[in-house]
């Protein structure tokens, strides 16, 4: 049973720092993509950044030279490193596995971390 456990997040002022992790079990296979997401009140869950197999990572636009995204193989665990936080950063952030190569859209995503609130005031 493939599980992603999510740990960081809560508040932070602008400008400030945060790192959020996704620690994932169960899957065996060596290709596929973690992503993560926000998600705020009426919107759409959008794609932040992702990374194919530890390699080859994606940010969009919005968050490019802000935020980070890595991978620690010995603990199975990937990394979103959130720097220069801006309040438009609020939102419930969340990890997420497909099978296989990177997706755009969330409901191409076989696996979901539980979420967590990134909250950033001004």
């Amino acid at each position: 049973q493939v599980q992603l456990v999510q740990s960081g997040g809560s508040s932070v002022q602008s400008g400030g720092s945060m790192r959020l992790s996704c620690a994932a079990s169960g899957y065996t296979d060596s290709r596929y993509c973690i992503g993560w997401f926000r998600q705020t009140p009426g919107k759409e869950r959008e794609v932040v950044a992702r990374i194919y197999t530890g390699n080859l990572p994606f940010y969009v636009d919005s968050v490019k030279g802000r935020f980070t995204i890595s991978q620690d193989n010995s603990k199975n665990t990937v990394y979103l490193q959130m720097n220069s936080l801006k309040p438009e950063d609020t939102a419930v952030y969340y990890c997420a596995l497909r099978r296989g190569y990177c997706a755009i859209f969330a409901g191409d995503y076989d696996y979901w971390g539980q979420g967590t609130q990134v909250t950033v005031s001004s």
